[in-house]
């Protein structure tokens, strides 16, 4: 008896070594078989039907019937009731015994827990020696002993949480990965949130502008209207000239028959015709209409000798170096803009449109729109010339290289070139059909360009007083124009959003240039001509490299438009005029 009970206590001991064992070295390499479940080895003895003691019922035939011959009362009673007594037995619950869970015997477990381990050559020697012990009788299964349930419900539940450990890994992916869409989804919805914000700002911008222009062209209408008024005056004082000068002409040939047959008829005093006048016909008073006629073709005449014996100047091959190019690359400027205010200048009724400084003198000119132009000592401000002429406001006005002559340009579709010496008016250009916005002269002198509202450019013959070229390439108004310094290159800045190089020898455009996004107002060259400056309609202003014809940098000052923009005589700084009250101050450049 003492044998057979440490037979047991030692087999649990070596279970509980084992399942310490099991515990600590298996590790994750057993969750998978662990997962399946435990393999239980269940002794059954299976005996003969004779020796078992379970009494089994038969079932009653319900179709049971009485042979015939054979009715009896008793009989017919105790049938009956036997069936009324199957019938309550079989209405009545059988409750079946519950199977009992069967534990599992050490050697399955042994074995099971090697084969998890991997363990296999361990496993053939422990089966091939515990199946010889039990063959010798040395060791009984019965005396073995099973596996304690304790043991086995705790693989189970370590199998059970590694599968919830597993499923818990996936719920966090799944989570992060819908925390990561929730994220995306949220950032999308600011974005076309903002969006939205935008467009609709945008769209309120759009309409406010739009209100803008209809009033803005409301208020053309009581303009439009006199102009058209003054054009069905204009046409009507035509078609009177007109009348008067057929009545004229009508009259000149009659006198003209007139004097034919009075010649005629006094043909036979006369010895041969002379082609000259006689003395008779001069001693005749000549009208009014007859003098005016002789006077028209006395000047004609006077016009075609005077432009017989002009020709046109040529434009210079071989161009003096700029003077410009030799000055020094310091900045001479102050770091810090120090600008006061010194002097106001009350010199016009309406707006002053342009202003421009005498190359060598100490004094300035302005233009207005009161159509007078006003030569102002500096700093004083003393008028010492004023100008008139145009008949509508004056645009811009420029400086002959010698400081003598000035060029001005205005609504009037001309532009003038004046004497400063005599404030008197030398020439007029005219062949614009709109209004001029800028002018400019050529280095030598001889040849004045300008830009116009018709989206034309013109260069003029000083000397020949005609016009060389017509500059064609821009589809909306030029509104800038300036000559490379000493060189035939012509830069135009247009309300089309380019910028042109012609060369003023051919009238062709050499090049043209685009980044603004809105209309041109002003173009200039520095004073070493490297760069070129522009600025725009919405204050934008662009520095380009005229060597390499590429943008250099953008400069934002907006919103008000840039109507002007030049380079200090270093051409390290740079002014820009925005709206007709205000003036930026300087801004350092990129580039020297």
């Amino acid at each position: 008896m003492a044998a057979q009970r440490g037979m047991p206590d030692s087999g649990l001991r070596v279970l509980e070594e084992a399942l310490g064992m099991g515990l600590t070295a298996a590790g994750e390499t057993a969750d998978a078989v662990a997962a399946e479940g435990a393999y239980y080895l269940e002794q059954v003895t299976i005996t003969e039907a004779s020796e078992d003691d379970y009494e089994y019922e038969e079932i009653p035939d319900d179709n049971f019937s009485i042979p015939e011959g054979e009715e009896d009362l008793a009989k017919a009673i105790q049938i009956v009731q036997d069936q009324a007594t199957d019938t309550h037995i079989l209405e009545q619950k059988t409750v079946l015994p519950s199977k009992q869970a069967v534990p599992e015997v050490i050697e399955d477990f042994l074995c099971n827990f090697l084969i998890k381990m991997g363990m296999t050559r361990t496993l053939d020697c422990f089966q091939s020696e515990w199946y010889e012990l039990v063959q010798k009788g040395v060791t009984e299964l019965k005396d073995v002993g099973n596996v304690p349930d304790v043991y086995t419900q705790n693989m189970l539940l370590e199998s059970e949480n590694k599968n919830l450990k597993k499923d818990l890994k996936h719920y966090k992916q799944a989570a992060d990965k819908a925390r990561e869409d929730l994220l995306k989804t949220q950032k999308e919805r600011d974005f076309h949130r903002m969006h939205h914000k935008q467009i609709v700002q945008e769209r309120n911008k759009l309409i406010n502008d739009l209100k803008g222009l209809k009033l803005h062209y409301a208020s053309y209408e009581p303009a439009l209207r006199v102009l058209h008024e003054r054009h069905h005056t204009l046409l009507k004082e035509k078609m009177l000239t007109s009348l008067e000068r057929d009545r004229a002409l009508g009259q000149i040939s009659g006198f003209q028959a007139t004097l034919q047959l009075m010649e005629t008829t006094r043909s036979y005093k006369i010895p041969k015709i002379q082609v000259g006048q006689s003395d008779d016909r001069k001693n005749v008073p000549e009208g009014p209409t007859q003098k005016g006629l002789r006077e028209a073709r006395e000047q004609n005449k006077c016009k075609k000798k005077v432009k017989e014996n002009t020709k046109d100047s040529k434009f210079p091959i071989v161009m003096q170096p700029s003077p410009n190019l030799y000055l020094s690359k310091e900045n001479l400027c102050p770091s810090k803009f120090d600008y006061k205010l010194n002097n106001i200048f009350r010199l016009h009724e309406l707006p002053v449109s342009c202003v421009a400084v005498h190359p060598c003198k100490e004094m300035l000119i302005s233009c207005g729109e009161d159509r007078l132009w006003k030569v102002v000592g500096i700093p004083n401000g003393n008028v010492l010339l004023t100008g008139s002429g145009h008949t509508d406001w004056l645009s811009d006005c420029c400086f002959h290289p010698s400081g003598n002559k000035l060029a001005t340009s205005s609504g009037d579709t001309t532009v003038k070139l004046w004497d400063l010496s005599k404030a008197t008016c030398l020439l007029t250009f005219e062949g614009h059909s709109h209004a001029v916005w800028s002018c400019t002269w050529h280095s030598c002198g001889d040849f004045v360009a300008s830009s116009s509202l018709d989206s034309t450019s013109k260069i003029w013959d000083i000397h020949s007083e005609r016009c060389r070229w017509t500059l064609y390439g821009h589809t909306d108004s030029v509104n800038s124009i300036e000559f490379f310094p000493f060189s035939n290159t012509v830069l135009t800045g247009s309300a089309d959003k380019s910028l042109s190089m012609w060369d003023a020898r051919t009238g062709k455009c050499e090049q043209s240039l685009y980044g603004h996004m809105h209309s041109i107002n002003d173009a200039t060259f520095s004073p070493r001509g490297h760069m070129i400056a522009s600025c725009d309609a919405c204050g934008v202003i662009k520095l380009w490299d005229f060597r390499k014809l590429l943008p250099i940098v953008s400069i934002d000052i907006g919103p008000s438009p840039g109507n002007e923009v030049n380079f200090d005589s270093t051409g390290t700084r740079m002014h820009t005029f925005k709206a007709p009250e205000t003036i930026t101050p300087t801004l350092p450049t990129v580039g020297k």
